[in-house]
C-alpha cells in the first residue's frame, strides 16, 4: 500500500481508541440512563454501579483528549484521496457522518461534565477529582444530562452509519476505503 492510500499510522490508532472508548461508554452510558442508579444497584451491587459510573466520566474525558488529538493529527497531515474516488452521494454521506461524529465526540464529554457538575456530583478522570468550572445548579444540570442523552443515541445512530459505510465498502464494493484505516499495512 502507498503511503497516501492511509491515515498516518497515529491517526490510525487514535481512531481504533475511541472507537473502542465510545462503545464501551455507549454501553455504559444506556444501562446507566435507561436503569438509573438504583436498578443498576439492585441488579449489579453498588460497587460496580459506582465503578460504571466512575469508568463513564473517565471514558468521557478519555473521549475528550483522544478526540483533541484526532483533530490535531487530521489538520496536521494529509488526509488520503480515495482511490477509487466515491460518488458524489457517497462523499456527502462520508462527510457529514465524519464532520457530526467529530463534533458529536467533543459536545458529548463537555456535556457530560457540566451535567455532572451542575448536579452537584464530581467529574473523575480515573482516581481524580476535576474541577467542575460550572456551580451547581439542578435545574440545568437536568437540562444538561437531557442534551446528553440524546446526543448519545445521535452518535449511536452515527456509528452504525459509520460502521455500515464501513463494510458497504468493505464487503459489497471491495474497495480500499477500508485500508484507509486498517492498523494492518
Amino acid at each position: 500500500m502507498h503511503e497516501l492510500d492511509h491515515y498516518i499510522y497515529p491517526h490510525r490508532v487514535l481512531h481504533w481508541l475511541v472507537a473502542a472508548a465510545v462503545l464501551v461508554s455507549l454501553a455504559t452510558g444506556l444501562t446507566l440512563g435507561t436503569w438509573g442508579f438504583e436498578r443498576t444497584a439492585d441488579a449489579l451491587g453498588t460497587t460496580l454501579t459506582n465503578v460504571m459510573y466512575t469508568g463513564h466520566k473517565t471514558l468521557g474525558v478519555l473521549i475528550l483528549l483522544l478526540m483533541t488529538l484526532r483533530i490535531i493529527t487530521r489538520a496536521a497531515f494529509v488526509v488520503p484521496d480515495h482511490d477509487p474516488p466515491l460518488n458524489a452521494f457517497e462523499r456527502v454521506v462520508s462527510k457529514s457522518v465524519h464532520h457530526l461524529l467529530y463534533i458529536a465526540l467533543v459536545l458529548m464529554p463537555l456535556i457530560g461534565w457540566a451535567a455532572t457538575a451542575t448536579g452537584g456530583y464530581p467529574v473523575e478522570f480515573f482516581v481524580w477529582h476535576l474541577p467542575g468550572f460550572l456551580s451547581e445548579n439542578a435545574a440545568l444540570s437536568q437540562t444538561l444530562f437531557g442534551w446528553h442523552e440524546a446526543l448519545g443515541w445521535a452518535i449511536l445512530v452515527l456509528v452504525v452509519l459509520h460502521v455500515g459505510g464501513a463494510l458497504f465498502h468493505w464487503r459489497i464494493k471491495r474497495d480500499n476505503v477500508i485500508k484507509r484505516m486498517s492498523l494492518f499495512d
